[in-house]
């Protein structure tokens, strides 16, 4: 479906993916205010950066890419969202003193890739009826950030969500329901970080184009990672008992 076509399955599920993740910030935004949590304003913000991409998803879809939309797609969706999901487990996993030298270094990588992503040129015309390949219209550096920010902090908020389920599934005869929730809640959690990034997979599976695989699984990726959080929010969950689930990314 291509360019212009405001109903395109890649723009449906661009806007899915911005509402999920805007009510998702919503909520998260709202449980830090109350309890003043790092890990919940780390979320916050990455919920925020992925609304942003999908917003631009949308734009680029419906009215064409340029260089802004591009830009804002790439360092938001790219980049960025997945180290600060990433930080809000590491707060979760580690000691304050321990996580405050991580989130520097996630702002700092932050401020370089912003940098970074304002001063690179785009090489060459975007296409009209595609998503553009970062590999075709940036040079090395925003790919090699896209890489490390994504490939590390995915790394981390799957193995962050497995072993918090573990652990949840390991106090089931003591706690009941309660470690079962947490259990399904974290196992939701880290299947919608493995969604997000099954794009390939997906298109082979339904036989339809890399946009539509890619755009499907990133607003079925938010949605089941939202559902467990939901799942390890229910007032059945004790406060302490929710601070072992991690929501994830995108």
């Amino acid at each position: 479906m291509g360019f212009g076509s405001v109903g395109s399955m890649v723009g449906v599920m661009a806007v899915i993916a911005a509402v999920v993740a805007t009510m998702f910030a919503q909520a998260t935004s709202v449980r830090f205010h109350q309890r003043r949590e790092p890990h919940e304003l780390a979320w916050t913000l990455a919920l925020v950066m992925f609304a942003f991409a999908a917003v631009a998803l949308f734009l680029g879809d419906s009215t064409g890419w340029d260089s802004g939309t591009y830009r804002a797609f790439y360092l938001f969706g790219a980049i960025l969202n997945v180290p600060w999901l990433a930080l809000g487990t590491v707060y979760l996993f580690l000691p304050p003193r321990a996580a405050h030298p991580v989130r520097t270094g996630v702002v700092f990588f932050s401020g370089l890739a912003l940098g970074t992503m304002l001063a690179t040129p785009i090489r060459g015309p975007l296409p009209t009826g595609a998503i553009p390949d970062g590999s075709d219209h940036f040079g090395a550096l925003p790919r090699i950030l896209a890489g490390v920010g994504s490939g590390l902090g995915a790394t981390i908020l799957i193995v962050g969500a497995v072993v918090s389920a573990v652990r949840a599934l390991r106090r089931v005869e003591r706690e009941g329901n309660t470690a079962r929730r947490l259990g399904l809640a974290n196992v939701l959690i880290a299947a919608g970080t493995l969604i997000v990034s099954a794009g390939g997979t997906v298109q082979g599976w339904l036989s339809i184009d890399a946009d539509e695989a890619f755009a499907l699984c990133t607003a079925l990726g938010i949605c089941v990672i939202y559902a467990g959080f939901w799942t390890a929010s229910s007032r059945a969950v004790s406060r302490n008992a929710r601070r072992n689930t991690l929501p994830a990314n995108v």
